[in-house]
């Protein structure tokens, strides 16, 4: 029940902010696509827990390979519909044309900026599973789902954008690092919801980064490899 009660409150927020900004720009603005971003939210997060509880465990172990591995076979059967796109949603391994060498400083002070994380808030001693874990689910199935699929659903909601950085940027993209935020920050537990501002720094901040690599390169791979770093540095330092 606090899981259902979480994501009714992201989607809260998601809904009344989109609401708003869409109320600011409606030529720019499509309220079916908003509420497309929400149910893939919704479908996203009762696959992650299993149903919320509700689906057996065939797969074990200590982390949820099975949440993960439900929820990235989902958004990539998303991605294959011809309404997303595999290639319009970033699922490809070519890099648009000169991007990798604007890309590189972005790499490097991301690399950099958890090389400090992983030294000021060293992880227990990792057993094998953690770091098979780590270096893999994480980055494939969340990039996927707020890089990708979840980014095109809200950049079809909102079309309005402004070129910055040598990319194109618009709600899709606050909205979608926001999102990202709230996942790790926010939820419901002992009778009121709660939220914590500094996870929210350490995720949403570099969802943006991602999502900046993800439009210039045209690609998930630099967020994927990028983010399984940043995830699993901590148990190999």
């Amino acid at each position: 029940m606090n899981g259902l009660i979480g994501l009714a409150g992201t989607l809260g927020i998601l809904l009344t902010v989109g609401a708003a900004l869409g109320l600011a720009d409606r030529r720019n603005f499509s309220a079916p696509w908003l509420f497309v971003a929400a149910l893939l939210v919704a479908f996203n997060d009762a696959l992650l827990t299993l149903g919320y509880g509700s689906l057996p465990d065939l797969v074990g172990g200590a982390w949820n390979w099975q949440g993960k591995l439900m929820a990235l076979a989902a958004s990539i059967a998303v991605a294959s519909l011809p309404t997303f796109g595999l290639r319009q949603i970033g699922l490809t391994l070519s890099q648009t044309t000169g991007s990798l060498k604007a890309a590189a400083p972005v790499v490097a002070a991301y690399c950099a900026f958890f090389v400090v994380i992983a030294l000021l808030f060293p992880a227990e001693p990792a057993s094998a599973e953690d770091v098979a874990f780590q270096l893999t689910m994480p980055g494939v199935e969340e990039e996927l789902f707020y890089r990708g699929v979840l980014l095109f659903g809200l950049d079809q909601a909102f079309r309005g954008c402004k070129r910055l950085l040598g990319v194109d940027w618009g709600w899709g993209a606050v909205l979608s690092s926001m999102l990202f935020g709230l996942t790790h920050a926010f939820g419901y537990s002992d009778g009121a919801f709660a939220f914590d501002p500094v996870t929210m720094a350490l995720t949403a901040i570099p969802s943006f980064i991602a999502v900046w690599l993800r439009l210039r390169t045209g690609s998930l791979l630099l967020p994927v490899l990028l983010h399984n770093f940043g995830n699993s540095l901590s148990f190999i330092l």
